[in-house]
């Protein structure tokens, strides 16, 4: 593969100096048009050590506005990272919309090292890849331009660059023992390297090969790509918006898609009769606070974290079951994150962005009062994205919960159901009590009205996201003490089942 690229091209001074004032023109060009844009860019700098990776960040901070450029680079992970999911630190430093995102030693450096050490075989390799791939796949999806250049040389000019690097004291820091040791790997790091190309170039996230031998060939060949990508991509976003709004405003009288009467739902084969005594309940409360408190002490101290998802209908007993549930637990190590429509700064990200931020670390409690499913309820609903949007987050979502329980973190989600009638009176009550009048809104009843196409979506919902790992957890709450108790108890049969695989590991 890299003997078919373009290696050994070398370019004068001349010509560059000749190509340089145009092209950083048009640079910043573009950038100060994707600053207006809804997308960002996301370029990756991977490559055999010398090749220039830094030089070319370095120069794309010097010839663009550095102010619109995030610049990231990873070495060993943080205690703090080590503590959340692998892709954790990489959501964390995307780039908002409009602005480029540098990336070096990115989330390719870590299965390329511990493929070519041994450390894993070719099977995990793969599967890390896939996992590089989903992620990519979902950026895209979200309207994110991926770059990625593997900036390359030969054996012998690797080794001709590095003596050079040494022999001048300003650069000898930067050719280290770990490079003289990578550069004696060097077959190893082409196939590897060759694998990771192959097995990552998608149409969403290209690899460009570059030749890293002349500083003046590869700075051309790297600002030419992105300034032909970033322009192309550009426009075919303003193409997308023209003919996404065209369709809107013609279809907009149409629901996305149309609801079936008379249709038996997951919810319809639900027992809303189930209640319990007021004497059975608060024995039980007391039984299962007791045991969730003795469960949590140990996943403190085992590094066990969880998180508790809770949807519901409007008055559904949500919050209430939240307090009764948290009160059991050491608050210092619980979080409770209330989602409601995203800011500014959120709207500026991937959607999932803002759920990954708050992922607390090992051994606590990271409890969403509504979560990443309003993507396929109510923006579903309400329109907020296209079909195509939600219809893709399913996947999107079953990948992010993978990584969740695939890190070791008990998941468990909620869908706390009642009828139309219960929840009508719960309105009428919420409309008499003083102190619960503020929980009542205009869209609380604009919501009730829509009951049979939110309905469809919490049933689609289920169908598709409810996985081995990460099932969902139906509950019956026209009784309020029976929902409660269902909770807690599930809740603690999650952790007892996650505190003895990690015991078992």
């Amino acid at each position: 593969m890299f003997e078919a690229a373009e290696l050994g091209c070398k370019v004068t001074r001349a010509a560059f100096d000749e190509a340089a004032p145009a092209l950083r023109t048009e640079l910043l060009d573009l950038q100060m048009r994707l600053k207006e844009a809804d997308c960002p860019v996301i370029v990756v700098l991977a490559g055999v050590d010398g090749a220039g990776k830094n030089e070319t960040v370095n120069l794309l901070n010097e010839w663009m506005d550095p102010r619109w450029i995030i610049t990231c680079a990873y070495g060993e992970p943080s205690d703090e990272e080590r503590e959340r999911p692998e892709f954790w630190r990489y959501w964390r430093d995307l780039p908002p919309k409009g602005r480029f995102g540098l990336f070096l030693s990115s989330w390719y450096h870590d299965p390329l090292i511990d493929r070519v050490t041994g450390d894993i075989d070719m099977a995990t390799f793969q599967s890390r890849l896939d996992r590089i791939v989903h992620f990519e796949r979902i950026l895209a999806d979200g309207g994110a331009l991926i770059l990625k250049f593997w900036m390359h040389l030969s054996k012998k000019a690797q080794k001709t660059r590095l003596k050079s690097l040494e022999k001048n004291p300003l650069t000898a820091w930067q050719a280290t023992r770990q490079d003289w040791a990578h550069w004696r790997r060097y077959d190893k790091f082409k196939n590897a390297g060759e694998r990771l190309i192959l097995h990552t170039n998608r149409g969403h996230a290209p690899w460009s090969i570059i030749d890293g031998e002349d500083s003046r060939y590869r700075s051309l060949a790297v600002l030419t790509t992105l300034r032909d990508a970033v322009a192309r991509h550009l426009e075919e976003r303003a193409v997308t918006d023209t003919v996404s709004a065209s369709l809107a405003r013609s279809a907009v009288s149409l629901p996305a898609v149309p609801v079936l009467a008379d249709q038996p739902s997951i919810l319809s084969s639900l027992d809303m009769t189930q209640s319990l005594t007021h004497d059975i309940y608060a024995r039980q409360l007391r039984e299962q606070r007791a045991r969730l408190a003795a469960l949590h002490r140990q996943a403190v101290a085992r590094g066990v974290s969880t998180v508790l998802v809770f949807e519901g209908w409007d008055a559904a007993g949500k919050g209430g079951t939240i307090r009764r549930l948290t009160a059991a637990l050491n608050a210092r190590d619980v979080k409770v994150v209330p989602i409601a429509a995203p800011t500014d700064e959120e709207r500026a990200q991937h959607y999932l962005w803002r759920f990954w931020r708050h992922l607390s670390r090992a051994g606590r409690v990271t409890v969403f009062d509504r979560s990443w499913y309003g993507r396929v309820l109510v923006e579903r609903v309400e329109g907020f994205c296209s079909e195509e949007a939600w219809r893709r987050s399913y996947g999107e979502i079953n990948e992010f919960e993978e990584q969740l329980a695939a890190h070791g973190i008990v998941l468990a989600k909620f869908w706390l159901h009642i009828t139309p009638e219960e929840q009508l009176a719960r309105f009428k009550a919420r409309e008499s009590i003083e102190y619960k009048r503020w929980k009542l809104t205009d869209e609380d009843w604009r919501n009730r009205d829509k009951w049979p196409l939110y309905e469809q979506a919490v049933n689609d919902m289920v169908e598709q996201t409810s996985t081995h790992r990460a099932p969902w957890t139906l509950v019956e709450a026209n009784d309020k003490s029976f929902a409660r108790i269902k909770v807690l108890r599930t809740v603690c049969d999650s952790l007892e089942r996650g505190l003895d695989k990690q015991r078992r590991k």
